[in-house]
């Protein structure tokens, strides 16, 4: 029987019957290769720095409540049009050259990432004492900047970690999470989350860039994150790098307003890249110049659906809200469900669990959706 693993022998075999590997392949290979360290010497160095904490800091912590972006992340996924079902399944066991954030199915937009080839391994650690933060990828489009870290410890097992006190969740176990770029720390939109089952030692991180730090943040640049695991009197620092992978991006400002006997709503900006969406929208209650708490409670309870020209819902991340007068100012984000949207549509609908819940017809305002037509 012939090894399924015989690499060489199946690429000859491939070469006969399939065209040239595709640009997008070969980058990922070129960006992975130029990673590895030169030499064996190399792949034991890792940094050690001591940093105190110097305050605390509740980070926002995406919950299933503000859709988790932790899916299933095991199988590694070879994107490309050239392999065979069988080569594509030798190759998913060599480790680098196939993205993790392939497999995330909670995040569409992250997934395209992985599998379009939109990500940089890095190949960097840091550790203290007996624990290990390994920096495995990164993705930033402008929008987002995420990244996944593997975590080694004698007190982590299958996920599970002993802080001391109680046996917790990796992802409870984290504290204290910062996200500096050049001096500069957005005040929220850190989220961090468990990779999924397949890798329960692997945390996945996303700081949403705010819309008025967009413009001052280079297409690469090196962030410094600082976190704390619970238990250890530790700070780590994590020097991670990002390049921006992606120029596909749509600016428009519609403007768009549509009204009812109750409330006006405006859609002002959508920037949409392959991985990310961001809405800006507002919701204001006619007939008031102020609002009371009631009402202020009233327009909180209200949220933007947004589904892209196939019908799919956008998956919702997260959001911000801020009140004005008698409206509330929102900026939301969602996962980008491909790369070649035509326009989207959005509605206002009536919570019920949560903004990012799949929504019921019943739930939707009637006669205020509206048509954003993307360049």
């Amino acid at each position: 029987m012939s090894n399924p693993f015989n690499l060489d022998q199946k690429l000859k075999e491939q070469a006969k019957e399939r065209p040239a590997m595709s640009k997008i392949v070969r980058n990922r290979i070129d960006a992975t290769l130029d990673s590895l360290p030169e030499s064996a010497s190399q792949m034991n160095m890792e940094s050690f720095q001591d940093h105190p904490s110097k305050r605390v800091h509740k980070p926002l912590r995406r919950t299933a409540g503000a859709a988790v972006a932790a899916g299933v992340l095991g199988l590694t996924v070879f994107a490309s049009g050239f392999v065979s079902p069988a080569m594509a399944d030798s190759l998913r066991n060599i480790p680098l050259i196939g993205s993790l954030f392939s497999s995330i199915e909670a995040d569409i937009g992250l997934r395209t990432a992985g599998n379009e080839g939109l990500t940089t391994p890095v190949n960097s650690s840091f550790t203290y004492q007996d624990v290990k933060f390994k920096v495995l990828e990164t993705v930033y489009d402008g929008t987002r900047a995420a990244f996944l870290v593997h975590v080694t410890a004698p007190n982590l097992n299958q996920g599970m970690y002993d802080n001391g006190k109680d046996i917790v969740k990796l992802s409870s176990g984290v504290e204290n999470v910062f996200f500096d770029v050049n001096g500069s720390r957005p005040d929220s939109g850190l989220f961090y989350s468990s990779a999924g089952a397949n890798e329960p030692d692997t945390l996945l991180f996303e700081q949403v860039i705010p819309a008025d730090h967009t413009g001052t943040i280079p297409d690469q640049f090196e962030a410094k994150v600082k976190l704390k695991l619970q238990g250890m009197d530790h700070e780590f620092e994590l020097t991670v790098p990002f390049t921006k992978s992606t120029t596909d991006t749509h600016n428009v400002q519609p403007n768009s307003t549509i009204e009812n006997d109750l409330y006006t709503v405006t859609v002002n900006k959508a920037e949409v890249t392959p991985i990310t969406t961001r809405l800006t929208a507002s919701i204001a209650l006619k007939g008031e110049e102020t609002l009371s708490k009631k009402e202020e409670k009233q327009l909180r309870e209200i949220r933007f659906a947004v589904y892209d020209d196939q019908g799919r819902q956008l998956t919702a991340l997260s959001g911000e809200g801020v009140y004005q007068a008698n409206q509330l100012n929102w900026e939301n984000i969602y996962a980008t469900t491909a790369k070649d949207v035509k326009y989207l549509i959005v509605k206002p609908f009536k919570v019920k669990d949560d903004f990012a819940e799949e929504v019921k017809d019943d739930q939707f305002i009637k006669g205020m959706e509206m048509k954003i037509q993307l360049p």
